[in-house]
């Protein structure tokens, strides 16, 4: 397995708000771990949010006993949730800060998923497969047919998520599990990197760069750059 990642602060953004965990060794009781946050909030609300919640988070998984993948991700969500919860609680400056958080381990041939907000995992395999669901107020509306999925890209409202990390006393998280193949390629990435580029770009570039991962990252973080760079691009690419 190979890995890399990188965050951008975008063309237009002063804070970068978005935080990433990429690591292919042992975490814990997890043989590896993947983590793309999008802080949210005012000040330097979201970049503590987003930051706060990897840190916390990874630092649970290794001193938990749990060894099924999918109950010790869901119980350190849960204690990461309420310890950010708390915390906006305590100090005005934090007050309703949260973030999305999208986390990812490969046991063997399967991986296991949590996701909370819109940010993104995908699947490389013989298309480009969106694995998670945005927790968003316009998918919202394309899922009760509100809006198609053209409509929803240039949506004014597309970035208004529905859910996050700390803004309620209670997380609520998507799981997912999915069966990879050899040579299968996982994309996770914050909001930043799918405003500015389609999934078809998004997975030629990954194709053409299959081989060179930093590149392929690089490429992508370039392109959405120049295509606007609205908000911090934070990309990982594994290679199974």
């Amino acid at each position: 397995m190979k890995a890399f990642s990188i965050t951008d602060i975008g063309e237009k953004r002063r804070i970068n708000q978005d935080y990433v965990f990429c690591e292919v060794n042992a975490i814990g009781n997890l043989p590896n771990l993947f983590i793309v946050a999008d802080g949210m909030g005012g000040h330097n609300a979201g970049d503590y949010a987003s930051r706060f919640c990897v840190e916390f988070f990874t630092e649970h998984i290794r001193n938990s006993d749990i060894t099924s993948p999918i109950a010790l991700i869901e119980e350190a969500i849960t204690v990461t949730n309420d310890k950010l919860y708390e915390k906006s609680k305590q100090q005005a400056d934090y007050e309703g800060m949260g973030t999305t958080f999208v986390a990812a381990t490969i046991c063997d041939n399967v991986m296991y998923v949590a996701n909370i907000g819109d940010s993104r995992l995908y699947v490389i395999s013989n298309e480009i497969i969106q694995i998670t669901e945005d927790h968003s107020l316009v998918q919202a509306m394309v899922k009760t047919g509100e809006l198609d999925k053209d409509e929803a890209k240039s949506h004014p409202n597309k970035n208004i998520i529905t859910r996050a990390l700390g803004t309620n006393e209670t997380a609520q998280p998507d799981f997912f599990e999915v069966e990879l193949d050899e040579g299968d390629i996982v994309l996770l990435c914050s909001d930043g990197l799918t405003n500015m580029l389609n999934d078809e770009t998004i997975e030629k570039i990954i194709r053409e760069n299959a081989d060179n991962l930093q590149a392929a990252t690089e490429i992508l973080v370039k392109q959405a750059n120049e295509n606007g760079g609205k908000d911090n691009i934070t990309v990982i690419i594994v290679k199974v």
